[in-house]
């Protein structure tokens, strides 16, 4: 569609100049779609290597939230892999459901923020891969401790709030749980954003509809989600196919799109918990379980080793 919008700006003599450039423009898209696609297989082979090697981790929302991860660092979001912590003007990303850092670290390895090799530490005695992020160990790319689920919006909006102030048009991002949104903390930071115009952040809900207990609607139903958020007074963009590349990245675009208008910005970002891994996929069983060897063998048979593993 974006295409024809495009070609009705030009008149009937520029027709076969555009052909040609429309056609370089799908082939570089395909081939960067392509190459985005490949970064989230090694991912998530990363992801059950790791797991699986200390026996201990959060396969299932890491899994499912590895395109989306990809997406960010690779396509969406203005960042520097040397890290400052500060970071002045770049884009800012904080995870507040913290224990899915098996995802949040190979993404910043395989983005260049530490060796990819500092995967095989995981959960190990003195790593500084914790099973949660910490900010002691002084890992680039880390910029909060997380895992103390509820507290991640309210950082992002106030990393927000200290860009406007420093007249830094950067962008903040922070990702949270679907079970999360079940801690009072989300709502009133749901409430501080749009009643302090903070237009320069984009937060995204896991929407997997499960949590370690069980799915969502059995233990705490959420509701009808767009509603409370818009009823909070922000903008909401689903993204129904969270675990498509394309999809994913044309959301992000659109989320970018809407911001500076007012309101600060929210992603539905509907996903699977466990894809790419057959047996894991649409589970709850597998938030917080490891494979053992045979499984560990299945999953990998299933995600191609495309950039090679650490």
């Amino acid at each position: 569609m974006i295409f024809v919008d495009l070609f009705s700006r030009y008149s009937i003599k520029n027709h076969y100049l555009y052909a040609s450039n429309n056609r370089n423009i799908i082939l570089k898209m395909s081939a960067d779609i392509n190459k985005l696609e490949q970064i989230a297989s090694q991912v998530r082979r990363d992801i059950v290597r790791m797991v699986h090697a200390c026996q201990s981790g959060h396969p299932g929302g890491s899994l499912g939230c590895t395109d989306y991860f990809v997406a960010l660092y690779f396509h969406a979001m203005k960042h520097d892999p040397s890290f400052n912590m500060n970071g002045v003007g770049e884009d800012l990303f904080f995870l507040s459901n913290g224990h899915i850092s098996p995802v949040f670290y190979s993404t910043l390895a395989r983005a260049g923020y530490f060796p990819i090799s500092e995967l095989s530490t995981f959960r190990k005695i003195d790593s500084r891969l914790q099973g949660h992020p910490t900010t002691h160990e002084h890992l680039p790319g880390i910029r909060i401790a997380s895992g103390s689920l509820g507290q991640g919006l309210s950082v992002a909006i106030g990393a927000a709030q200290a860009k406007k102030l420093n007249k830094d048009n950067s962008l903040v991002y922070v990702l949270m749980g679907d079970g999360e949104l079940q801690e009072g903390q989300v709502w009133e930071a749901a409430l501080y954003a749009p009643h302090n115009k903070m237009d320069n952040i984009i937060a995204a809900i896991d929407y997997n509809g499960a949590q370690i207990d069980g799915s969502t609607e059995q233990v705490l139903s959420l509701g009808n989600l767009r509603a409370k958020w818009e009823a909070f007074g922000w903008d909401v963009l689903d993204i129904e196919k969270g675990n498509d590349m394309t999809t994913i990245i044309q959301g992000l675009e659109e989320a970018k799109a809407r911001t500076g208008q007012g309101k600060p910005v929210i992603i539905l970002l509907h996903t699977e918990m466990g894809n790419g891994v057959d047996y894991m996929m649409g589970s709850h069983k597998w938030h917080g379980v490891a494979p053992n060897d045979e499984q560990l063998e299945l999953a990998l048979n299933q995600l191609p080793r495309t950039i090679g593993d650490y």
